[in-house]
Order: structure tokens, then C-alpha cells, then sequence
């Protein structure tokens, strides 16, 4: 069965990066200890980043962390969906208006203007002829930024949220969740402790 799937990386005091954040600087000031678990030798830690992008039929992101990975120093041939797996599924960004240029034009892009609905919409079209093609389940998998992902639980259009805990106080950067986000009961369904991050994976009642 296909799930809409959040799955972002998180510090302890709850924030996505660190201040600055963009082009060029994409975890922000002080941020990369936020994705130390994604580039881990720990097996268990691979096997997670593995199993994530084996299970993405379609992912979305907002425009900004688009703008991010397509910059010149953004994802390439040796890092990029699922760090070192570069994965390709196909790719939907919500955004206000389509670029003008795209550098990474042999990965599968569509742009939704209408709005985060109609996007997890698209992504869930995307989903179904992937999941045909492969004869297996797959998921939509919602990979931030935190802005996007906060919006999509607040609207109820997340089912799985899967949360990738850090051992790291940033003080300050992009927060997950902002202050007036509505209710949300949450099902925990796993936890796994490794070397680097704690994972959490919850249904979102």
C-alpha cells in the first residue's frame, strides 16, 4: 500500500539546519552534523538510507531545497538522492513558478504551481506507474525542506513520519515544526539506535 512518507533529519532542539541556509550552504551554519548518519559506515545506518530509496516511487521538495541541489555544488554523479545511492526516482517540486534553468535536467522533474496538495497529488500518480512498473508497493516520500514537511503534517497529508534524530543543539537554523502548527497524534512504530542518529518512524493519526 503506498504511504506519503515525511522523512527529514532533525537536531535535538528540533531544527532541519543551521542558520544561513541555501545555495552553496544547504545545512547551513554548523549544520552538517546533521547528516553525518547519511554518509556512516555503520551498517545499520546504510541499510536504512538503502531501504529509504529502495521504497521511493516519487519524491517531493519545496523550491528551496530545489534550488539547493541544483545549484553548481549541488547533487552530481558521486552524491545525491540517498547520499552516496543517487537514486532516481521521479523528482516533484511545489514552488510558485517553474525556473528558468534546470542543471540537472537528466533527472526527472515536474513542477507544481498549484500548491502542496496538487503536488502529493502528482507524486502519488508518479507513485502508481512506478509501483505497476515494478510490481511492488512504493511510497511518495516527502524529503523537506522543513517548511514543506511541517506544512504537509499540519495539513494532514502525511501518513508516516520518520524522523532522523542527531546528537546535535543548533541554537538556531530552520525549525521542523513552528509555534501554532495544530495538533497531531502520533503512533510510534519503530525506533532504531545506531552510532550516529537515533530513527524514529511514526504514524500520524
Amino acid at each position: 500500500m503506498t504511504r506519503v512518507v515525511a522523512d527529514i533529519t532533525v537536531s535535538l532542539d528540533g531544527y532541519v539546519t543551521g542558520p544561513g541556509a541555501g545555495p552553496g550552504n544547504g545545512l547551513g551554519d554548523g549544520g552538517e552534523p546533521l547528516h553525518e548518519w547519511v554518509f556512516s559506515d555503520d551498517p545499520a545506518d546504510q541499510q536504512l538510507l538503502a531501504e529509504g530509496n529502495a521504497r521511493s516511487g516519487a519524491v517531493l521538495m519545496g523550491r528551496h531545497l530545489f534550488d539547493v541541489i541544483d545549484a553548481p555544488d549541488g547533487w552530481s554523479d558521486e552524491l545525491g538522492y540517498g547520499a552516496r545511492e543517487v537514486g532516481r526516482p521521479p523528482f516533484v517540486v511545489v514552488t510558485g513558478a517553474p525556473p528558468e534553468h534546470v542543471r540537472l535536467t537528466e533527472l526527472d522533474w515536474t513542477f507544481v504551481t498549484t500548491g502542496l496538495a496538487d503536488a502529493v497529488a502528482v507524486a502519488r500518480e508518479r507513485v502508481a506507474a512506478a509501483s505497476a512498473e515494478s510490481g511492488r508497493d512504493l511510497d511518495v516520500v516527502l524529503m523537506g525542506g522543513g517548511a514543506l514537511v511541517g506544512s504537509a503534517v499540519a495539513a494532514g497529508l502525511v501518513e508516516t513520519l520518520s524522523l532522523h534524530l542527531a546528537p546535535v543543539i543548533l541554537g538556531s537554523g530552520t525549525p521542523l515544526f513552528t509555534e501554532g502548527a495544530p495538533l497531531r497524534r502520533l503512533r510510534q512504530r519503530s525506533v532504531l539506535v545506531t552510532s550516529t542518529a537515533t530513527h524514529l518512524t511514526y504514524d500520524v493519526l
